[in-house]
């Protein structure tokens, strides 16, 4: 039976994630970012230092662990919950091994115990880029990361993306400015906006980060600032605060905007709930998707990494891919044109004439054609439907002479295996959006 929150694509599905895949690392590749994977589990104490996580980390212990002592703290692991917290950790242990600045992607399942919905699940697929780097890291690879996702989300049949980007510093900078001390719990909570409204977010603020109702709603106004272009700067400083780690952040955010017209745009509510951010972060929505929230997202991170006296700062971004599929599965907006990888059925005229056919087969299959032999030897008008019901577009038939026929058109020509190569359209199955 299914599991809640563990989801199981069919054939024809699969087909399209591994399409998607594909583009995803093609374009990743055409950056310069080389692969990576790190293994699924790490140390308890490293998941829980990262942010609010601890309800949504999975344990991983042994069935006969369930003795009277319970397990040392240094000798618990949990499933990774995202793809940056071992990144960081796998820097630090390779450090000396590496070229910086350093570029990798990473295309891994990770684990979150929450509620299941549409498009949310507990184990799922993420593809992510970071770039580290010794002890700085030049801010112009925080303008690279939307290009990147741009060129990818271009290359795909999905819907147009939009990535709303802000800066953390803007926001600090700007309750600090305000007054208020504890701005990574106000961060926090303007980051549950979109979750429960602004009358709940205000009420929070004052009841957890000591907040007035002035300053509440100040920091409401900051959040509801969205543009396109540079403009947001001006409104934000429409507000009246003056605080320098806010002129950085507005500086930093303007240059990100700027950098890709038409993809970014600023979107001051944008906080992003880990605690290791530190600048520029980004989400993603997809048109007419926007009500279920970002697909793909991340951000700038200066103190994840470190090892002695040196700090590895790192911006990455990461594609929700089994979230973004699950998405467009659910409203039937992907398909596939087959649901085989197959492009020619060979025909089986009898049963001691399979070794021929599996030599047509074969000779087919070394030129790159996907083909399979018929099961049966039945006859040619069930293996004709067979090949229908699975969106085989070619039926090959041996004889003097060998014929090869397109059965959705119903032309039939000679045709000879070492030579014959089907339209390049049909090669592979076709994935197309709605």
């Amino acid at each position: 039976m299914p599991i809640s929150g563990f989801p199981e694509w069919l054939p024809s599905q699969r087909m399209i994630e591994q399409y998607v895949l594909d583009k995803i690392r093609s374009t990743f590749e055409l950056y310069g970012f080389a692969p990576l994977e790190t293994r699924a589990v790490e140390p308890l104490d490293t998941l829980l230092s990262k942010g609010e996580t601890s309800k949504e980390v999975y344990l991983l212990r042994r069935l006969q662990d369930s003795g009277d002592a319970a397990p040392k703290s240094d000798d618990q692991l949990g499933l990774h919950f995202d793809l940056t917290v071992p990144f960081a950790r796998f820097v630090t242990e390779n450090h000396g091994k590496l070229q910086f600045p350093f570029r990798r992607y990473q295309i891994q399942k990770v684990w979150r115990g929450e509620r299941p919905q549409e498009g949310r699940y507990r184990e799922f697929l993420q593809a992510d880029i970071d770039v580290v780097n010794r002890d700085t890291l030049p801010f112009h690879f925080d303008t690279e990361m939307p290009l990147v996702i741009g060129d990818v989300f271009r290359s795909l049949p999905i819907p147009a993306a939009t990535i709303l980007v802000n800066n953390r510093k803007v926001c600090e900078g700007f309750y600090r400015g305000l007054g208020l001390e504890d701005t990574a719990q106000v961060l926090r909570t303007v980051d549950k906006l979109d979750k429960i409204g602004p009358d709940k977010v205000a009420a929070l603020l004052t009841e957890t980060a000591g907040a007035t109702d002035a300053q509440a709603a100040a920091c409401l106004a900051l959040a509801a600032i969205s543009s396109t272009d540079g403009s947001f700067a001006d409104r934000v400083r429409a507000l009246g605060v003056d605080d320098p780690m806010l002129d950085e952040g507005l500086a930093e955010l303007l240059q990100v905007v700027e950098a890709a017209p038409g993809l970014v745009r600023a979107e001051l509510k944008i906080a992003r709930g880990l605690d290791y951010y530190t600048g520029t972060v980004y989400e993603t929505q997809l048109q007419g998707y926007e009500r279920f929230g970002s697909i793909c997202s991340g951000g700038r991170y200066e103190n994840l990494a470190s090892v002695g006296n040196t700090r590895f700062p790192g911006v990455g971004i990461s594609i929700g891919v089994s979230r973004m599929l699950g998405l467009l599965f659910g409203q039937n907006a992907l398909t596939v044109s087959r649901s085989v990888p197959t492009c020619v059925l060979v025909a089986l005229p009898s049963d001691d004439q399979r070794a021929a056919c599996d030599q047509v087969a074969s000779a087919l299959r070394r030129r790159g054609i996907p083909t399979e032999v018929a099961p049966t030897a039945a006859k040619f008008g069930k293996q004709i439907q067979f090949a229908d019901k699975r969106g085989i577009p070619y039926v090959w038939f041996p004889g003097e002479p060998h014929t090869v026929k397109d059965i959705r058109s119903g032309e039939q020509v000679e045709v000879d295996a070492a030579t014959w190569t089907p339209p390049t359209a049909d090669l592979h199955p076709a994935i197309t959006g709605v």
